[in-house]
């Protein structure tokens, strides 16, 4: 299959999922609450492709939620090609991906991220993942979730969801605070083995988390709350905020590649503390 194909059905895809998602989500706030959406171009002198991130704030279940798309293309500076395979032979790219994060009005209603996206320099990839971080402790949701993960991963290799549940923990960690964000969930990258193969499991994770973050909305909302669990929830988000600003790959790749600054930072929660 030619790379323009790829390029484009990898592309056409997360923008499908993004309409999806968004949909999904005004049903579940009983179409009280609507998306704002926000186009953007990466650099508006020169054709360098841009996105759109959708916001959703203040409605009875989602404190904040962030819909992003993007597809941008370019040259990798000299500093940052040395960090990305492929771009020392050929400092050209292109990447295309859809990310999501949900903040939550209920504390006991975990904030849940997901995000998918096909990166081309001198060969493609995948990468993405989704994790759950719970404000409050629940070890049948922990149980029930990773077991719906482990289906999904095992209708496409059966050594994946070992593989990708360690990938997840050990990128989902703050060191400087020795914990985990949350309670995991799975995490890829760099996955080139068989172009159609993991385009077929790009988009059945992304169905997955679909699915999953509907069925945890529905199981948890309804969770009488109050104003101490709040709190903790405030707490939690505070470490949210640490791992995406200090660590989180998305966010550095997106700033040093030209990003919109909104729509990368979209993941950030409207409100969190700090003791």
């Amino acid at each position: 299959m030619e790379t323009d194909i790829k390029k484009k059905l990898a592309r056409n895809w997360f923008k499908v999922l993004q309409d999806m998602i968004c949909f999904e989500i005004e049903e579940i706030e009983k179409n009280k609450k609507k998306f704002i959406s926000n186009h953007w171009e990466k650099n508006k002198k020169k054709d360098e492709g841009g996105g759109e991130y959708r916001i959703l704030e203040n409605g009875k279940v989602f404190e904040k939620v962030g819909v992003n798309f993007s597809e941008v293309y370019g040259k990798f500076s000299k500093e940052f090609r040395k960090k990305i395979p492929g771009a020392n032979s050929n400092p050209n790219f292109w990447a295309s991906g859809i990310s999501i994060v949900m903040h939550m009005q209920n504390p006991y209603v975990p904030a849940m991220h997901f995000n998918t996206r096909y990166i081309h320099t001198s060969f493609g990839w995948f990468g993405g993942g989704m994790d759950v971080t719970p404000s409050i402790e629940d070890k049948k949701l922990k149980n029930w979730f990773h077991k719906e993960l482990k289906l999904t991963c095992d209708r496409h290799n059966k050594r994946y969801y070992k593989k990708y549940k360690k990938n997840c923990d050990e990128y989902f960690y703050l060191p400087h605070r020795k914990e985990t964000r949350g309670i995991g969930g799975i995490f890829f990258d760099y996955k080139k083995e068989n172009w159609e193969k993991d385009f077929s499991f790009v988009r059945d994770v992304g169905l997955t988390f679909k699915r999953i973050s509907k069925e945890i909305i529905n199981k948890k909302n309804n969770k009488k709350w109050n104003n101490k669990e709040k709190e903790i929830q405030y707490l939690k988000r505070g470490r949210y905020v640490e791992f995406n600003l200090l660590y989180d790959r998305g966010t550095r790749f997106g700033l040093q590649t030209g990003g919109n600054t909104n729509a990368i930072l979209m993941s950030l929660p409207p409100m969190a503390k700090w003791k």
